[in-house]
């Protein structure tokens, strides 16, 4: 785990990213929707580090889905800013719970997230054992 300074959140995974003029919306700041953008690719490329990507997961017949997304826009990102996506990972029964901030450079956290996700094992709903098993040392 690794904590931020300046934050007492834990993460197990934590990327650098930064803003590309095209998140930009009339206003300057990146569009809302961005943030669910950088959210799911560090969640993409935290399976990676994990030992799998998701389409060696599809075509295992193992599909991880987005049930629920909660989300706090705390303070905007601008053009040229850079920051950090941080993940951490529990499991709930059958649902993965990925808490999830975005932290500009200077430490302010512009976004917070819940996102949970289910798996389906062959189109059909299961406990999410072999992702389990991936994430064993995170959870």
């Amino acid at each position: 785990m690794r904590i931020l300074k300046d934050n007492n959140k834990k993460y197990c995974f934590i990327m650098d990213m930064e803003v590309r003029d095209y998140e930009l919306d009339c206003e300057q700041i990146v569009n809302n929707a961005n943030y669910l953008h950088y959210m799911e690719h560090t969640r993409h490329k935290f399976c990676l580090d994990a030992g799998v990507s998701f389409i060696a997961l599809h075509q295992r017949g193992i599909d991880a889905v987005v049930r629920k997304i909660e989300i706090e826009y705390k303070t905007s990102l601008r053009g040229g800013d850079t920051f950090l996506s941080c993940l951490r990972v529990e499991r709930k029964g059958a649902r993965f719970i990925f808490h999830q901030d975005i932290v500009r450079s200077d430490g302010e956290i512009c976004a917070e997230a819940v996102v949970t996700c289910v798996i389906l094992k062959d189109g059909k709903l299961s406990r999410g054992d072999e992702l389990a098993k991936l994430f064993a040392k995170y959870l």
